[in-house]
């Protein structure tokens, strides 16, 4: 038994442009003259005058530009901050300190204080916004809070 036998598809790959006997010699089926006769071009996307799929589909969505600039603090990283002594930050936080000390990136233009964390020491806050979690754990710790108006 030989192994050919064995493979189900046993079909010859027609092999076109070996001459006129055999049927697809000369043109090798692809009929004469004409953009696709030629060897090289492959018309991606066309669909023969027919409006193609990508003009038919609807545009979605858009790239906001003012997205992302809210800098976000938890009262962990806050403590975080109060506990490491290089940063020479004691008192009062707000967002120019922490951009100045470069602990927010300088993209962003508002600030947000969330309640994840405990603060244990008592510290003024300028912020934008803030949580009432972040804000009843500050007013516990001796802390105040300011929301700026913008």
């Amino acid at each position: 038994m030989q192994l050919n036998s064995l493979i189900k598809n046993n079909k010859k790959k027609i092999r076109v442009g070996r001459g006129i006997g055999s049927g697809k010699g000369k043109t090798s089926a692809r009929g004469h003259k004409g953009q696709k006769s030629r060897s090289g071009v492959a018309i991606k996307s066309f669909e023969g005058g027919q409006m193609p799929l990508y003009r038919r589909l609807p545009k979605r969505g858009f790239k906001s530009l003012n997205k992302n600039q809210t800098a976000i603090l938890n009262l962990s990283k806050i403590q975080n901050i109060l506990e490491k002594s290089e940063n020479g930050i004691d008192k009062i936080i707000d967002l120019k300190i922490l951009k100045e000390k470069k602990l927010v990136n300088k993209k962003f233009l508002k600030l947000k204080i969330l309640g994840t964390g405990e603060i244990k020491k008592n510290i003024e806050i300028s912020a934008h916004f803030a949580s009432k979690q972040a804000l009843s754990k500050i007013e516990k710790a001796g802390g105040k809070i300011s929301l700026l108006k913008k």
